[in-house]
């Protein structure tokens, strides 16, 4: 991974990993829709990953969370 995530990417992306709505995610960051796609879009550009499961992994294993934090 060449571009590291930002913080507020880092935030956004252990949303997704908990397996938040983009419209929950915009909502508890207080932030617009468009704005939680955006980020979205510059982590799996950063990553090289695509899907949920595989950010989630990812940040499982950049201590970014837990796996106990993800809802079952």
């Amino acid at each position: 991974m060449q571009d590291e995530l930002s913080d507020r990417e880092k935030e956004i992306l252990v949303s997704v990993a908990k397996g938040m709505l983009n419209k929950e995610i915009a909502d508890r960051h207080n932030i617009s829709i468009n704005t939680v796609i955006t980020h979205r879009k510059n982590i799996t550009r950063k990553t090289g990953i695509k899907t949920v499961a595989g950010l989630t992994v990812y940040a499982i294993l950049n201590n970014l969370l837990e796996i106990s934090d993800i809802p079952q």
